[in-house]
Order: structure tokens, then sequence, then C-alpha cells
């Protein structure tokens, strides 16, 4: 059963064939299970543009009624990128939710946020993401959680692992986060990392032209639905809302 937002959606895993036109992390996490188990089945209740009280107050109630034994639970990147946001708060209520799941007998998995070090923009929200990242890992230490550590996975600051929007990570990199759930799981599998050759340098002129273009194509859009109170997800639905074995 897997919650949460455009990560866990699949949202930049572009794939014309399946719901949503996406793919994501969680779709290869389940195949691999899949091909494993027979038995297996697989939801996922994710949507874009879902803040955290949103994933626990819409998708949370929903998954625990299908009675899951695997969890995954990915939430508060939308909300730390809000003009302003009650960090501590949010942990109280993510630590609850957590705490819901492993009562009702679910293994759960969580994430870190990645470390935007290398981005100028996310750079900005550096120490926000880095005090969400230490309630994750108390939480996960807390409850015997599964803890996917993407602020230590240094490949994902590596541009080309991420789409064109610099927001959502392409196939590359939800590769990645797949491998590392399947690792923490401590499942076999045959997925290969992606080794990549040093970056290209760029002209600071190509650069410059880039990132404004960039910020006309994603970044306006986006404060524009910000303004106007609306979401990218507002007319999505899950991917995957019932408990089925994966295509």
């Amino acid at each position: 059963m897997a919650l949460g937002d455009s990560f866990t959606e699949g949202v930049g895993d572009d794939d014309a064939g399946r719901p949503n036109g996406v793919r994501g992390w969680a779709d290869r996490v389940a195949e691999v299970l899949g091909a494993a188990d027979p038995e297996f089945t697989y939801a996922n209740l994710a949507v874009r543009g879902r803040l955290l009280p949103q994933v626990l107050g819409e998708q949370l109630p929903r998954a625990l009624a299908m009675k899951p034994d695997l969890v995954s639970l990915y939430a508060g990147g939308n909300d730390l990128m809000r003009p302003k946001v009650n960090i501590d708060e949010l942990m109280r209520r993510y630590r609850a939710a957590v705490a819901r799941c492993v009562v009702a007998g679910a293994r759960v998995v969580l994430f870190t946020g990645v470390d935007g070090a290398d981005d100028p923009v996310f750079r900005k929200m550096r120490g926000r993401v880095a005090i969400y990242n230490e309630h994750v890992r108390a939480i996960a230490a807390e409850h015997a959680c599964v803890l996917v550590d993407m602020w230590s996975m240094r490949q994902l600051r590596d541009r080309r692992m991420w789409s064109v929007d610099r927001l959502h990570l392409n196939a590359l990199g939800h590769r990645e986060v797949a491998i590392s759930v399947l690792d923490g799981l401590g499942v076999q599998h045959s997925l290969a990392r992606t080794v990549l050759d040093i970056a290209p340098l760029v002209d600071r002129r190509l650069r410059r032209a880039e990132d404004l273009r960039w910020a006309r194509e994603h970044v306006v859009p986006w404060v524009v639905r910000r303004l106007r109170g609306q979401s990218s997800g507002d007319v999505i639905r899950p991917r995957w809302p019932e408990l089925l074995p994966p295509s």
C-alpha cells in the first residue's frame, strides 16, 4: 500500500501505458514483490500536490481499511514549500499516523527528503528539509520502520536524475529509489543502479537561459496555482485505488 504525493504517484517517470501516464518507484517495487509472490497485491493511493494533512486524512483511513501488511508513506514535501509551515506540528501528526499503521500490523517504509544542496532554488529549503528528516529518522527508529535515507543518496543530487521540471525524479531517479526500498526490505532483485559519467560543463549563459525557461514554464504556473488555491492534483485520482496484482 503506497501513500503520499507526486513522489509516490510516480510523476516525472512518464509511461503513457499506465494510469495517470506515469510509472514510478512504487510500481517498480510492486513488480518485483509480485514476481516473487503470486498472492501479492498492490494499491497506490498517492496523488500529486497533496499536503501531509490531506494524505493522512484522505488516504490513510482508506488504506487501513484494506488491512495491508506493508505500507509506504512519504508526505510533507509540498508543505515544506509553503511560505509558512509548522514542521513540529506536521510531524506530530505524521508520528501518530505511523503508529496507527504499526498497531494495525503493517510494516512501514519511510523516506527522508533529498538534499537540495546543489540546486539554487531548493538549497534555500535545506534547513527545513533537514529538520523534517530528523523527525522522520526518530519516528522510523521508534517504530522499527524501514528507512530510505534519500538525503544520503548522493546520486540524487545529480540533475540528470530529475525530470525537466526539476521538481520530480525521472525514470533513472525513480529506479534508484526502488532499489533502495527493495534493499531496505531485504528483497533480492535484478535492478541495477545507474552509473553516470561526470556531468559536462555548461556555459554560464546557456545555463542562465535554461534557468529562465524553467522558471517561466514550471515555477510561474506553480505560483499561479498557489495564488488561486489550486493544486496540480485537483482533477487527479489515485492510480491503483484497490489492492490488485501489479500489472
